[in-house]
């Protein structure tokens, strides 16, 4: 009897480990990366080379001398984060914040629950609120920083950005007592410059066309499913919509919604993530109209123009009540015909 061993389900182990799904994950993430560092050079690089380096660091020194147990960094999970915390900042943020970052994401967010696979909510995000709360100056300075070829950016379209995101200059210019005609018109904002080239925001949010490349990797390695970002993306599309259609001179349309901001970047990397989202198909739905809703919300009635990450975290929250309610079939549940 000393043998048998008394776990709760699934029992049931697929082929992919965690090392090979989080590979997935940075590869998927890849075309993101590369775009950053084309539009902002060194800054994105040091961006990059920094969340990684610290969450790694931080995740083996806790776990070797402090959990006193084998460091698994090797999973490739702390990598993940470090990216993912990497793309959520401002190009032109300062190295230290990024470690400051990295400590909160893994060291409280992750390690302080037991280390990967038990944390509630999704150690990046929480990361990048920490930063906005903590240093609210920093972590909105969307300064224009060198890019890595000059020459590339000649056109009018990246002529036009400015150093603010889309939606602050929207929710800056509605407080001035503006009409979304006026500030569209004086910023030149359009639906083909917001997906095909760079606008102001995190280093993760300036191609469009990269997270959707990205998405549709994951989707197709089915490391992901659908649910959790299409429910979002309808929620966002839908919601706005309404707003916008009730009246268009102070809401913006839903493909703007859509194309600016971290929505592509929070609902395909970050609200999929496997530990703090629901298991079942029904669970999942939910889980993305609430982040897309609150999302808007506090888009539109917010102080904060942005309101992807703290919908995410809220929704994390959430996540234990959603999988107690809304769980799948049971195995050999047997079925009632008629």
């Amino acid at each position: 009897m000393k043998n048998l061993i008394v776990s709760p389900s699934p029992h049931i182990h697929g082929p992919k480990s965690t090392r090979s799904l989080m590979t997935d994950v940075i590869i998927a993430l890849a075309p993101a990366m590369l775009v950053s560092v084309w539009y902002f050079g060194v800054s994105a690089i040091t961006l990059l080379v920094t969340g990684v380096v610290s969450c790694v660091a931080v995740e083996y020194l806790i776990q070797r001398f402090l959990m006193k147990k084998e460091p698994s960094v090797k999973d490739c999970s702390a990598i993940v984060t470090g990216i993912l915390l990497a793309l959520n900042m401002p190009p032109a943020a300062p190295w230290w914040l990024v470690v400051i970052g990295s400590v909160v994401a893994i060291g409280i967010a992750k390690m302080t629950f037991g280390g990967i696979g038990q944390n509630l909510f999704n150690p990046a995000l929480v990361g990048r609120v920490f930063l906005l709360v903590s240093f609210p100056v920093l972590m909105t300075n969307y300064a224009q920083v060198d890019p890595l070829f000059p020459g590339a950016f000649s056109g009018h379209a990246v002529d036009a950005v400015s150093g603010a995101t889309p939606l602050a200059i929207v929710k800056e210019g509605l407080g001035k007592g503006m009409t979304l005609s006026q500030i569209f018109a004086e910023n030149d904002f359009s639906s083909a410059q917001m997906f095909f080239v760079r606008i102001g925001g995190s280093a993760g949010e300036v191609s469009a066309i990269a997270l959707l490349i990205g998405f549709a990797y994951l989707l197709v390695r089915k490391v992901i499913k659908p649910h959790i970002p299409l429910a979002i993306f309808a929620t966002v599309f839908v919601f706005s919509g309404i707003l916008w259609l009730a009246d268009p001179e102070r809401y913006a349309d839903p493909l703007f919604n859509l194309l600016t901001g971290g929505i592509l970047l929070g609902a395909i990397f970050m609200a999929t993530d496997y530990v703090t989202s629901p298991m079942s198909t029904k669970g999942m739905v939910i889980y993305g109209i609430g982040i897309g809703m609150l999302t808007i919300l506090i888009r539109d009635f917010g102080s904060y123009p942005e309101g992807v990450s703290f919908a995410i975290l809220i929704m994390n929250a959430v996540v234990p009540l959603l999988n107690m309610y809304c769980k799948p079939k049971r195995f050999g549940k047997e079925v009632k015909n008629g």
